[in-house]
């Protein structure tokens, strides 16, 4: 098990560059997906916000697209988006195959499955409103869910839910598994992306 500062150092150490551990993020949730349920024919909805989890979702939603219906309703602030990030969201904001929703015209019970891309290991004090609402959207619809890394709302290092989380039925996370979630583990799967063990 890993704690979210080791595992930021070992990031840092590695010397592997940001923009391929996300590209290798998000490629790693649509195979884990793909060999699971095959995508064709599903509907995905992907939540991002505007930190790193909301660029691996970026990743993993271009290559839904291939395949998939795929949407994103993205939550967060584009002017905040980091640099890994503003990058994944540019190559997928013109693709004719995404789509951009606003909030207010989501029908979370429309998709076969939605991926929590909101904040993963980000998580810092209580949950703001509008991600506190889109969790309850999200537990409340009848979709698969899966979270990227970590379920947002969820302490990475103490497993603690500091407000509310998403009940995640799938929760990939990488590299090894992060300290909170190890009363999830039947439901957790670890995904390899390149860092040295």
């Amino acid at each position: 098990m890993i704690s979210s500062q080791d595992l930021k150092i070992l990031e840092a150490e590695s010397g592997m560059n940001r923009f391929n551990l996300m590209e290798n993020t998000g490629k790693s949730v649509f195979h884990i997906l793909e060999d699971r349920f095959g995508l064709k024919d599903k509907k995905i909805l992907v939540v991002c916000y505007h930190g790193n989890n909301g660029g691996d979702g970026f990743v993993a939603a271009r290559y839904f697209s291939e395949v998939a219906e795929t949407d994103i309703l993205f939550i967060g602030d584009e002017n905040k988006l980091k640099k890994e990030a503003k990058a994944n969201f540019k190559k997928i904001e013109h693709n004719e195959r995404i789509q951009f929703l606003v909030d207010e015209d989501v029908d979370f019970n429309e998709y076969d499955i939605i991926i929590d891309a909101i904040l993963g290991i980000g998580i810092h004090g209580r949950l703001n409103s509008e991600i506190s609402a889109v969790i309850d959207d999200i537990n409340n619809s009848k979709a698969y869910k899966v979270s990227v890394d970590i379920p947002t709302g969820l302490n990475p290092d103490s497993g603690e839910i500091v407000d509310k989380c998403v009940n995640a039925d799938l929760i990939v996370t990488f590299h090894d598994l992060k300290k909170g979630l190890e009363k999830y583990q039947d439901k957790t799967v670890i995904a390899d992306i390149g860092l040295p063990k």
